[in-house]
């Protein structure tokens, strides 16, 4: 599969994610209520993830056996999911994370190098596992997509942000479905949402963590490169700054209020759909 400019740029900032974190998991935290998540630090970050993933396991219906990880990321979820004895495939249409993926999982899980739009399964599975992943695929694409992969009377659990506010349609993240377009899409593929829980106040904590960090080591580290290309290389200095003011200040600006952003227009859910 040929990689886009895209895709190689997204593999750019995953390799530097991975590298910062030391994380298996690509999803944000769960900062549950207990002395350990109060303070807001890397390692503290890794706990809230894995309490993450025990918090969306908790979702998964007991008939289940049979799981496709959609956006599945480096394996971290189905790592967990083997371990507890479900049976799982991963899917995602991007080289770096297969690898990733078949190293994490100990090749104990099949991964399909594919779109999920395009994919179609020889055997149909018991659920369909979507963390974080709906926003990178259209909602009528996902839905459809779903029903075809799904046994009959079978199961889709979602966990996104999503835009509770449907009249916000510019910003860092707008590219989030809306909670309306999500249960119209899923209902019109036949589909019937059995539960429901919204977990913002849990999720939230990360966003701040981010605006730290940027705060302390972005804007740091940025300042020291522009300080050292204006005495060593002042033409490369003078363009960039122009660069900057032009197309990445108002980005950088919108990112420390992210979770103001998150609060007024988004919120964050796990839903458990059924096929009807």
């Amino acid at each position: 599969m040929q990689m886009s400019p895209v895709m190689r740029y997204h593999n750019a900032a995953l390799k530097y994610y991975l590298a910062l974190t030391e994380s298996p998991y690509l999803h944000y935290g769960y900062w549950a209520s207990s002395p350990q998540l109060e303070e807001l630090t890397l390692p503290n970050f890794r706990l809230a993830q894995r309490h993450y993933a025990e918090k969306l396991f908790g979702f998964i219906p007991e008939t289940v056996q049979r799981i496709l990880d959609v956006g599945c990321g480096v394996g971290g979820n189905a790592k967990n999911l083997l371990d507890q004895g479900f049976d799982v495939d991963g899917l995602a249409p991007d080289p770096f994370q297969k690898d990733k993926f078949l190293t994490t999982t100990q090749d104990r899980a099949t991964f399909h190098l594919s779109r999920f739009e395009d994919f179609t399964a020889k055997d149909p599975y018991d659920l369909i596992f979507l963390s974080e992943s709906s926003q990178y695929m259209g909602v009528s694409d996902m839905a459809t997509a779903a029903h075809r992969n799904v046994n009959a009377q079978g199961y889709l659990l979602l966990a996104d942000m999503m835009r509770s506010d449907i009249d916000y349609t510019e910003g860092i993240f707008s590219g989030c479905h809306a909670t309306t377009d999500v249960e119209e899409a899923l209902k019109s593929a036949g589909f019937k949402l059995i539960r429901c829980e919204d977990i913002s106040l849990q999720i939230a904590p990360t966003l701040d963590l981010c605006i730290e960090k940027l705060r302390i080591y972005g804007f740091s580290t940025l300042n020291y490169i522009a300080d050292v290309l204006e005495i060593a290389v002042p033409p490369i200095y003078i363009f960039l700054r122009w660069a900057y003011r032009k197309w990445l200040k108002a980005t950088l600006i919108e990112g420390l209020n992210a979770r103001r952003i998150f609060d007024q227009h988004l919120c964050y859910q796990i839903q458990l759909w059924q096929l009807a």
